[in-house]
């Protein structure tokens, strides 16, 4: 029993003993502290720029176990905020998974934990987030509006801008300027201290501008920011309005004065109001007014309303004209006269315009004329059947008037076109063409008369009416310069052709129309001198074949003579009238084998289709030998017959004649037909053409005499000839030989 306890406890003692020993002995694991400017170990102190872009691996958390165990990392925020990193628990790597803000939070507390699967090690570290130039100036005062006085000195301070920059360093200093396009600005800006002062040698006017706008903008040192120099700036807009002061004087309103005395007036009279209001118009004082010089004593003036008023009868002024300077003053409150200005005001004594333009005609005043006369009357000519006075009473410059004639077109003209007082209306002719009793048979004209030189511009109008008489002016006029027909070539005598029409726009008898014709080709035809239809004449028997084409002139007269002409061309349409003729000539045909022979009609028709001759084989014995185009006419063997054996073989005897019947037929409609009947001899094909010419002459017996006769001519002449050519050669040679033997003397000594 002892031995089996033993047994049974030993194993378990030494389980007890190695746990104990392995728990005496496992320490915990720890982090590198590789320093703030390192990119592994525990993260303290580690610092980032703000800029650093999501996603980037950042940091690796580094660390050991003493006793070699392979450990995990960790990485985790307080509660409640907001998590920038992710820890890869085997490698360590640390990635940036949220965007960073320095200006919102400057620095993280970060735990980082460290684990052997034992025992964990948690520290609490601090990672500072670096400032990048991401911010722009922020103004704290802008845009804003200042008020700002006309009489504020140059060079002096008016605004402070402030703004405010979140960045560090030269990102967060700001540098201001002015953005303006105009070298003539007023004001200038401090770049540091950002006070806006106006500039030395300026000075505000309020009668100028009253409000300007100045845009500041303000400008970072610039900074990193994603790997590059950036530099941010904002604008914004000042707006100064200036404050008006005294320093204006009186302005007048509505100059230049004109006032007028007019033959009426009588003392008392108000004959002019001038109005004049202080230059300062925010804080404006009142103004009076008085006359300087220029009036004579017969002129006055209201000194707060400005009005000038007449003192005597317009009778007792001597002169036309009076130029009177009249001064307004300011009047501060304590009643002295300030700041003035002076004007002129222009008084004329004129004749009372009460007197409007009248038309008179011999019986007294009228505004209607009425004249007749024929149309197309000459240029220049005088419409002497109107009687037209014109008149104004009035005197001087109300007495003068322009006359203008107003109606369709330029036809006529009036002279004169500027009266004084009173004159005798002439009206002329100026576009003859234009009165034209065909566009309109009455003519209305205004005759206006309107003053020139008077504010009431009187005027008065009379209504000219004429009406016109028609005259033959017009010739008749076809309504073609050409007519084209068509007629058929069987068409019988009296047959219609074509109808023409001509028109005359004159009235009565001269728009009466008579129509004739002429011409080399018009001795077929005849025309209803009336109604203008053309007809061939009851004789005519026209055909194409012999002439096709006619043309000849129409002539439309009217009563008077005037006439216009219009050309005809008439075509006589060809009709399938003949048949196709062959030629006998061709009748009898020797053809090679090989060879086509070619048979011709001819169609006298003088349109297609009708002379386009179709060919065809009727009738030949034996048949299927034998074919034929049917556009040339050509006929040729069957394809399969190459030689005189197959033909004999076909007819069974050696003399190879056919007879082939052949149609000739026009298309035509109805369409007309021909036959005759083709003999065709039959030869075997030979390559010489020199034997085969001979072979074709057995039907010429004359033709084979003379060429056998000049072949026997030619014969007996070149024999002559080579005769003779030897005979002198011969002789030549008799007289050459004894002078060479006495050469041959001669050389031997």
């Amino acid at each position: 029993m002892n031995i089996e306890k033993g047994i049974i406890f030993s194993p378990l003692c030494f389980l007890v003993h190695v746990c104990f020993v392995a728990t005496q002995s496992d320490y915990a694991p720890y982090f590198y502290d590789n320093g703030p400017h390192s990119n592994n170990g525990n993260l303290a102190l580690f610092s980032l720029s703000e800029d650093t872009p999501k996603g980037t691996q950042i940091y690796v958390l580094n660390g050991t176990d003493p006793e070699g165990q392979p450990v995990r990392y960790g990485l985790s925020f307080d509660p409640g905020s907001k998590e920038y990193f992710r820890v890869d628990p085997k490698s360590g790597v640390v990635t940036l998974i949220e965007e960073l803000d320095r200006e919102e939070q400057d620095e993280l507390e970060v735990l980082v934990s460290i684990s052997d699967g034992l025992n964990k090690v948690v520290e609490k570290v601090r990672v500072f987030v670096m400032d990048a130039n991401d911010e722009r100036p922020q103004f704290q005062n802008m845009p804003s509006i200042v008020d700002v006085p006309e009489n504020t000195p140059s060079g002096s301070s008016i605004y402070k801008v402030q703004t405010v920059d979140r960045d560090t360093g030269s990102g967060g200093s700001v540098t201001y300027f002015l953005q303006s396009n105009d070298p003539n600005s007023k004001f200038a800006i401090d770049r540091h201290s950002g006070v806006l002062r106006i500039k030395p040698g300026e000075n505000l006017d309020y009668e100028r501008s009253r409000t300007h706008f100045v845009t500041v903008v303000a400008k970072d040192g610039g900074g990193n920011y994603n790997g590059r120099v950036q530099v941010m700036s904002s604008s914004a807009t000042l707006t100064i309005n200036v404050i008006d002061s005294q320093d204006s004087p009186p302005v007048f309103v509505g100059t230049p004065y004109f006032g007028y005395v007019y033959e009426v007036s009588s003392p008392g009279s108000e004959i002019f109001t001038v109005f004049a209001k202080d230059g300062d118009v925010e804080n404006p004082n009142p103004v009076v007014y008085s006359i300087e010089s220029g009036s004579d004593g017969v002129f006055g003036i209201n000194k707060t309303s400005g009005c000038i008023t007449l003192f005597a009868y317009p009778a007792h002024l001597r002169r036309e004209i009076f130029n009177i300077k009249v001064k307004a003053s300011e009047v501060n409150a304590e009643g002295n006269l300030m700041d003035f200005s002076v004007t002129t005001v222009t008084i004329r004594v004129v004749d009372l315009n009460n007197h409007p333009p009248t038309f008179y005609g011999e019986s007294g005043p009228q505004n209607m004329f009425e004249l007749t006369m024929y149309e197309h009357p000459p240029e220049g000519e005088i419409l002497r059947g109107l009687k037209i006075t014109v008149n104004d009473s009035d005197q001087g410059a109300n007495a003068k008037f322009n006359l203008r004639l107003v109606g369709p077109g330029r036809m006529l003209r009036v002279v004169p076109q500027t009266v004084l007082n009173e004159a005798q209306v002439t009206i002329l002719v100026e576009d003859s063409a234009a009165i034209d009793y065909e566009k309109s048979q009455s003519l209305t004209f205004k005759l206006l008369a309107v003053e020139i030189d008077t504010p009431e511009r009187f005027s008065a109008t009379a209504d000219i009416v004429i009406n016109l008489l028609d005259t033959n002016d017009n010739a008749p006029k076809f309504s073609s310069d050409f007519y084209i027909a068509r007629i058929p070539e069987n068409s019988p005598g009296g047959s219609n052709v074509v109808s023409v029409t001509a028109t005359d726009p004159d009235s009565g008898l001269w728009g009466v129309v008579k129509y004739s014709i002429y011409g080399s080709g018009s001795d077929l035809f005849l025309i209803q001198s009336d109604s203008g239809i053309i007809y061939t004449q009851p004789w005519a028997s026209l055909d194409a074949e012999v002439k096709s084409k006619y043309n000849f002139y129409v002539k439309a007269e009217d009563t008077e003579g005037k006439y216009s002409l219009a050309e005809v061309f008439v075509t006589v349409l060809d009709l399938n009238d003949h048949s196709p003729e062959f030629n006998e000539n061709s009748l009898e045909k020797t053809m090679v084998i090989g060879a086509p022979v070619k048979v011709e009609a001819v169609d006298d028709d003088a349109e297609e289709p009708n002379n386009v001759i179709e060919y065809s084989i009727m009738k030949v014995e034996p048949d299927n030998i034998f074919d034929i185009n049917a556009e040339t006419g050509e006929i040729k063997l069957k394809p399969y017959i190459k030689s005189m054996d197959i033909v004999q073989n076909i007819t069974n005897q050696k003399e190879c004649t056919w007879s082939v019947v052949v149609q000739a037929r026009d298309r035509g409609s109805p369409s007309f037909s021909t036959t005759t009947v083709v003999k065709i001899d039959i030869t075997e094909a030979i390559k010489s053409r020199m034997f085969s010419y001979f072979l074709s002459l057995r039907t010429r017996p004359w033709t084979v005499f003379t060429i056998c006769f000049s072949t026997v001519i030619i014969t007996i002449s070149l024999t002559i000839f080579i005769s003779t050519i030897i005979y002198w050669n011969s002789i030549k040679k008799s007289r050459v030989h004894p002078q060479g033997k006495i050469r041959k003397i001669i050389r031997r000594p």
